[in-house]
């Protein structure tokens, strides 16, 4: 089995390096991530520049560009042979909810998952147990060798931050909601001139049972099927007949 490996915290972070040492006690790993922390970079891919790449090890790869460059690299110009799963993780801190929009952990699976790769996002609520969320993924790839995943979906994974033996159990989850984010947070450069800072994640709304919000909340690893079709297939219907009504006028 080969696993591709990559995050958006850079390819230095713990959370990615726990990952691929654990992984590599049941698979081939490489390791190809931006050489920098790329957090919030989403699905973005550098169009304008030309990536440049240094191996850091053996099989570790550091790209000069987002998570999405570096899976698209990885998978159309580094690896040659074939991959079994692209993982993305673990990053530092959760991915629940209106976070995966933003995440490039997120959006590195989603690359993969383009790329005709089975993909999972893995994220740690927190900064200490970054063994515990590679167990968990350990766990899955294992499990999936007997029952497959489905391959028409991005599975994201959110872990509570404590020992393996601590975690209340699995649930399978929608994703919940916050609330708007706060202000923006407005400074003053030593030159004088106005600076912005981005504000924080709004609170939780929508994060009862069922929720990956809840799962967290209640010491459980997070499991989120994620689909690519953004279309709002139930609205196609009245759209048409909005739009052929319009245009008979």
């Amino acid at each position: 089995m080969h696993i591709l490996i990559s995050n958006d915290d850079g390819v230095f972070a713990e959370g990615i390096n726990v990952l691929a040492d654990v992984l590599s006690e049941i698979a081939t790993v490489t390791v190809v991530a931006p050489d920098r922390n790329r957090s919030g970079a989403s699905n973005s891919l550098t169009l304008e520049n030309p990536l440049r790449v240094r191996e850091v090890s053996e099989r570790r790869f550091a790209v000069q560009g987002t998570p999405t460059d570096s899976v698209h690299m990885a998978l159309n110009a580094l690896v040659k042979e074939p991959v079994d799963y692209v993982i993305t993780g673990i990053n530092h801190g959760a991915n629940l909810g209106d976070d995966v929009l933003y995440s490039g952990t997120v959006a590195a699976a989603t690359e993969g998952f383009f790329m005709g790769v089975p993909a999972i996002a893995v994220s740690l609520c927190g900064s200490s147990h970054f063994h515990t969320a590679a167990q968990v993924v350990k766990k899955v790839v294992l499990g999936a060798k007997t029952r497959p995943l489905p391959v028409d979906r991005i599975l994201n994974i959110n872990v509570p931050d404590c020992a393996y033996d601590d975690l209340n159990g699995w649930e399978v989850t929608r994703l919940g909601a916050r609330h708007r984010a706060e202000d923006m947070i407005h400074d003053v450069d030593p030159r004088g001139q106005n600076i912005y800072w981005i504000g924080p994640p709004g609170a939780k709304q929508d994060a009862g049972p069922g929720t990956d919000f809840y799962a967290i909340e209640t010491q459980c690893v997070s499991l989120t099927p994620l689909q690519v079709d953004l279309t709002a297939h139930d609205t196609l219907a009245a759209l048409t007949q909005w739009v052929t009504t319009e245009t008979d006028k």
